[in-house]
């Protein structure tokens, strides 16, 4: 079932969901069920399945040269997202990226989600190979999460890159694309950021979900800004409860978001880890119940992974 449509049979009632991390090659899948299992009690309807790009390492070739070589630390998407779907009877959601793919390979794994019975993919443009500064397309791939976005449109037409085929299939994807309350650190200024959220819509983006954040306040005003501009899409925000005392270093690093003066405060008081994730918890819940009480449509979770804090805030809230 499509995302939006799973918000329209709600009828108004938040729902909960959540993403995970596909296990390292050579992990077992049975320690990824083991951090799903507990969420399903919140009867989530669509889990979403991250993709992280390939990394290089350099190995000494033993003449003095060095040999780049790509590594892949985590499998591909589309057996994660079968292996979800057959156990849990959930939708899943594949993140499809730009990064790290050509335009030919994106068909072909888009072509295999539609095969699997898929109904929604997350278009991203992805980040940057960690040893580069900025993000460096494939050869014949996408530079943009537009153009990946429109390719996803061509296909729901049935226009596929080989133009020669005919009696083409059309896919049936529900798009979800990524929004920023606190603007994407490359845009311009906010207004840019905007439009340029705008123009996915147009070109054919269902829903979206937000970039984490902290601070209601900025989710609200987000969403005001984009209904002031004519988007009407489901916005879904991302929420991620801190865990450690790190993350006030971390997640403004990586993310480019600012954390409110309060909650900087106060983990600046913990005395150690413990003490801050039990604090990202009691802080996830009160900004959960404002937001369900502001009417948002989905609660999604960042869980990185590690879902027994996840699982304690949902128990407060569903």
């Amino acid at each position: 079932m499509k995302i939006t449509d799973h918000i329209k049979n709600a009828n108004q009632k938040t729902l909960f969901s959540f993403e995970i991390l596909p296990p390292k090659k050579g992990e077992n899948i049975n320690d990824l069920y083991i951090s799903i299992d507990p969420l399903m009690e919140f009867k989530p309807p669509f889990i979403d399945v991250t993709y992280h790009r390939e990394e290089y390492v350099y190995k000494d070739k033993g003449n003095g040269l060095l040999e780049k070589q790509v590594i892949r630390k985590r499998p591909g998407t589309v057996g994660i997202c079968a292996a979800v779907m057959n156990r849990y009877k959930v939708d899943a959601v594949p993140h499809v990226i730009c990064g790290g793919f050509d335009k030919e390979i994106t068909e072909n794994a888009l072509i295999d989600f539609h095969f699997l019975g898929i109904d929604n993919v997350l278009v991203l443009r992805g980040d940057a190979v960690k040893t580069e500064k900025e993000f460096v397309p494939e050869h014949n791939g996408h530079n943009y999460a537009s153009e990946l976005l429109e390719q996803v449109v061509n296909l729901n037409k049935g226009k596929y890159l080989d133009e020669d085929v005919i009696d083409t299939a059309p896919t049936n994807f529900c798009i979800g694309v990524a929004g920023y309350p606190e603007k994407h650190f490359e845009a311009p200024n906010f207004d840019m950021d905007l439009q340029y959220l705008k123009k996915k819509v147009e070109m054919g983006a269902e829903y979206i979900v937000t970039q984490l954040f902290f601070d209601n306040q900025k989710y609200i005003d987000f969403v005001n800004r984009c209904r002031a501009v004519g988007i009407t899409v489901p916005i879904i925000p991302g929420i991620k409860p801190v865990s450690i005392k790190k993350h006030l270093s971390i997640l403004p690093n990586i993310f480019h978001i600012d954390l409110p003066q309060a909650l900087v405060v106060e983990i600046n008081k913990c005395k150690d880890n413990q003490q801050v994730r039990e604090l990202g918890i009691e802080w996830s819940i009160q900004q959960c119940k404002a937001l369900i009480e502001f009417g948002v449509p989905v609660l999604h979770f960042y869980s990185m992974g590690k879902t027994d804090n996840v699982f304690r805030i949902a128990k407060e809230l569903f």
